[in-house]
């Protein structure tokens, strides 16, 4: 495919790990940092998402202070955002709303435009338990919720963390193989089971309630509970490698568009060990009911480092440990988007745009929008332009004059064929 250059949404002044997108007020939300040193920098950073001049941009609304902890991973659950940080889950909550009256119109003396100029901050105070961001009309609360152990290793570390369906539980891994789950907001601990011999790389809960894991051990489990219902085993239908054996990176649940009860489940497998000639990794879609393989096909030689899954289902955000994105669309798992080194070192997370809330008015005319981040400070921005599709109309008028013209070359060659 050709070489692609992606924008630069925005930097931040510490390596990006993880993002979330709210769909009602359209904040990007970036998280990161730089490991356990007081440097003063607050490593959880709000950005306001705008359409300026027909193009999307991100101007930095709220800075988050995490002391010294490093955000690893994020979960998003309408107000409530679950940030693991080292061995610990945080659950923080963030109101954004419009200034009425005099402030709006006091803010807006001090500073024209829609992006915040340079060298200017936005005004911040600090507020009970939280702190509180005033910017251009819009007034942004955060405060610290809960906080919980997540993770009891000798080297201990949450590795990533997610909601059911309902928002009122989530579930953690790390590297001691145990998930956990939690009441929210309380985070009271309901369930803790052994999940794999070694660091779970990913979870997802479904909407029925099952569990997948995915581990360093090779093995994909699904569970109800704490209850083993199966293990997934994704070449049944694909190719085999007897001598190199994979392992599972990534696994996410998503809707099937156009129908409403359907479910589909998507994994990532790469190579346990890296080679001098490294093997293909592949990207397989899973019946989301009893757990068969659908469809298997290759996304590359460049190892998977992340994986994602559009609102609706319809497409797959991939980014990878040389810094490349990609674009699936998931039905077909045909590739739809691809740049090479876009960040040129390992991106750590990948997010859609919401397709409800603000995310339409932000999209424009493109199919989707997929934002990207890595350890190296940048977050990007990639379009998909919408496919063109020839209207049903013109299908058919084609048809008949097809039709037609193959008549008429009939009776030519062969008089009184009709």
């Amino acid at each position: 495919m050709g070489r692609r250059r992606a924008p630069e949404l925005y930097r931040a002044p510490f390596p990006l790990y993880a993002l979330q997108v709210d769909p009602s007020t359209g904040l990007l939300i970036a998280a990161g940092g730089g490991g356990a040193a007081k440097t003063g920098i607050k490593n959880g950073h709000f950005l306001q998402l705008e359409r300026i001049n027909g193009r999307l941009s991100a101007s930095l609304l709220h800075s988050h202070d995490t002391e010294t902890r490093a955000t690893m991973n994020l979960a998003l659950a309408g107000d409530i955002l679950a940030a693991g940080q080292d061995a610990h889950c945080q659950l923080l909550r963030f109101q954004a709303h419009q200034q009425k009256g005099n402030k709006a119109e006091k803010a807006g003396s001090k500073e024209q435009g829609p992006r915040q100029r340079k060298g200017a901050a936005p005004a911040e105070k600090k507020c009970g338990g939280g702190a509180e961001t005033q910017h251009e009309g819009l007034e942004l609360r955060v405060e610290n919720l809960q906080a919980v152990q997540t993770d009891f290793s000798s080297d201990p570390l949450q590795k990533v963390v997610c909601f059911n369906h309902d928002n009122t539980l989530l579930a953690t891994g790390g590297t001691d193989g145990y998930v956990r789950v939690w009441k929210v907001p309380s985070l009271e601990k309901v369930l803790e089971f052994k999940a794999h011999e070694g660091e779970i790389e990913d979870l997802a809960l479904g909407p029925d309630g099952k569990l997948v894991t995915v581990g360093r051990d090779l093995k994909a489990s699904v569970w109800q509970k704490n209850q083993l219902v199966t293990q997934l085993h994704w070449q049944e239908n694909g190719p085999t490698f007897s001598s190199t054996p994979y392992r599972y990176q990534a696994c996410r649940f998503g809707q099937v568009p156009d129908q409403p009860a359907g479910l589909r489940l998507f994994t990532v497998q790469i190579p346990h060990k890296r080679l001098r000639q490294p093997p293909p990794c592949y990207l397989t879609a899973w019946d989301g009911s009893n757990f068969l393989p659908l469809r298997t096909k290759s996304c590359g030689h460049e190892v998977i480092s992340c994986l994602n899954v559009s609102e609706s289902g319809t497409f797959l955000g991939l980014g990878t440990v040389t810094g490349s994105v990609a674009i699936y669309i998931a039905f077909s798992l045909q590739c739809l988007y691809y740049v090479r080194e876009a960040h040129g070192i390992v991106v750590t997370d990948v997010a859609f745009l919401p397709e409800k809330g603000r995310g339409p008015e932000l999209l424009g005319s493109h199919e989707t929008a997929l934002f990207s981040v890595a350890v190296d400070s940048r977050c990007q921005l990639h379009l998909l332009p919408s496919r063109r599709s020839v209207p049903v109309w013109l299908l058919l008028l084609l048809c008949v004059g097809l039709i037609v013209v193959t008549i008429l070359l009939l009776q030519s060659a062969f008089p009184g064929f009709l």
